[in-house]
């Protein structure tokens, strides 16, 4: 019987978030913090959960965290949330993250960017085929950064691997997103816009129906109030949003997105739901940017 992956796609069409990763004074994952901050998005009506993405620290993470941070989420999810795990590094490690993914009741996987120095187009496909064919039964979302890839070769890659479901798009250009997506298949694959609220709009406009979000660990009812806009075609309504959130965006996209994760945690740790540590190379902002945050995470109706 061929698996349709129904309820993996319908997860993606939505408000797709990336928790952050506590840490405890110590430097190591905050357990309690963690399941406490998984709460509150689940609480707050979020539906899709992508541990061990970006905004989670993927890269400052040990294999045996990500692990843990997988197992966590899977356990306060339950049957209350679609679960989409991180994955990558070097092809073995990535397929081992996808199989313990898979043995503890994932759904999904996410295949973060290959950040080898040379990627060809070619051995793009095969990285992800190697990874999507040593788990057939699970949904498999590339996250695609390399503004040079052509979509064609996602659907050559759907070809050979049928649980290639979905894509997180994250070059920053609507018009190559709008290209790209039609060049591999427009209804084919769920179109997550991987730039978060920012770009949203835009992405939806040629596409798109999901999107990424860290600001959803500050205020899951700002993201949901954007997607509920974007769905229904208000784009007036989903400005307003925009707009609502963009110095905060602002602050995280800033020199090269350094401060991506800081920012968000700095506005957790504002609201006393967890520490603001950030592991290197991160770093935590200088006390005006965090009074601005403080300020900015207050004024959201939370």
């Amino acid at each position: 019987m061929t698996t349709t992956f129904e309820t993996q796609r319908a997860a993606l069409a939505d408000v797709v978030a990336i928790p952050v990763t506590p840490f405890a004074e110590d430097g190591s994952v905050e357990q309690d913090a963690h399941r406490a901050l998984l709460r509150r998005l689940l609480d707050g009506g979020i539906t899709t959960l992508t541990p061990n993405g970006n905004t989670g620290e993927f890269y400052a993470l040990t294999p045996q965290e990500r692990q843990l941070v997988t197992e966590l989420t899977l356990d306060e999810a339950g049957d209350r949330a679609v679960v989409l795990v991180g994955v990558g590094h070097d092809v073995p490690t990535a397929i081992a993250s996808a199989r313990h993914a898979r043995e503890r009741g994932a759904q999904m996987v996410m295949v973060h960017q290959p950040v080898h120095p040379y990627v060809s187009q070619a051995g793009w496909v095969d990285y992800h085929r190697a990874i999507a064919e040593a788990v057939p039964e699970l949904g498999v979302v590339p996250y695609i950064r390399n503004a040079q890839l052509q979509g064609v070769r996602l659907a050559e890659l759907a070809d050979t691997c049928p649980n290639v479901i979905g894509v997180k798009y994250a070059v920053p250009d609507a018009a190559k997103f709008a290209a790209f997506a039609r060049d591999a298949g427009l209804e084919r694959f769920v179109w997550v816009a991987g730039l978060a609220e920012p770009y949203a709009p835009s992405y939806f406009s040629a596409g798109a129906t999901g999107f990424t979000s860290g600001l959803v660990n500050v205020a899951p009812s700002v993201s949901l109030n954007m997607i509920e806009a974007l769905r229904s075609g208000d784009y007036p309504a989903a400005m307003k949003v925009w707009e609502q959130i963009r110095r905060f965006e602002e602050l995280r996209a800033a020199n090269g997105s350094a401060n991506n994760v800081t920012v968000v945690k700095e506005a957790l740790a504002s609201l006393g739901l967890c520490r603001r540590d950030v592991r290197p190379p991160s770093k935590h902002l200088p006390e005006d940017e965090r009074a601005e945050v403080a300020a900015i995470a207050a004024g959201w109706s939370i």
